[in-house]
């Protein structure tokens, strides 16, 4: 299993090459807010570790084995998304929470957290009936 700062490119690597077509150094240090040369280094690691291939100037590719990892990877970041927007957590606040959190769950609860979504989903009465708890039970830490 990758590190949580490998799942970090990885996730990265899969939305740019997603959203681009392609991953380029420069693209995925400005969006991790690195330095190039750590760039290179990480994926000099996730291509020996098979993750994805790697050519000097030419750029690189994703393996099924880092295709596979990467959307699970982009799926968790946006269902814990989901979830904190579901039970009310403030917009300004979900990415940075997120981000704070994910790397430290296992599977086993974001397959939890995803049936939790999954039921206040199907009647919208559940939410109502959690915001009045929540607004029943406010209280600021």
């Amino acid at each position: 299993m990758p590190t949580p700062s490998m799942e970090d490119y990885l996730e990265r690597i899969y939305q740019l090459i997603d959203e681009k077509g392609y991953a380029r150094v420069s693209d995925i240090a400005e969006g991790l807010e690195v330095h190039p040369s750590s760039v290179t280094k990480m994926i000099q690691k996730l291509d020996k570790d098979e993750y994805l291939v790697y050519e000097k100037y030419r750029g690189l590719i994703l393996t099924s084995k880092g295709k596979k990892i990467g959307k699970r990877l982009v799926d968790r970041h946006q269902l814990l998304e989901e979830f904190l927007r579901l039970i009310g957590v403030e917009e300004s606040r979900i990415y940075q929470d997120v981000e704070g959190i994910e790397h430290h769950l296992s599977w086993d609860s974001i397959t939890r957290i995803e049936s939790l979504v999954e039921y206040f989903g199907r009647d919208p009465k559940r939410l109502e009936e959690l915001k009045v708890v929540q607004d029943e039970g406010t209280s600021e830490f």
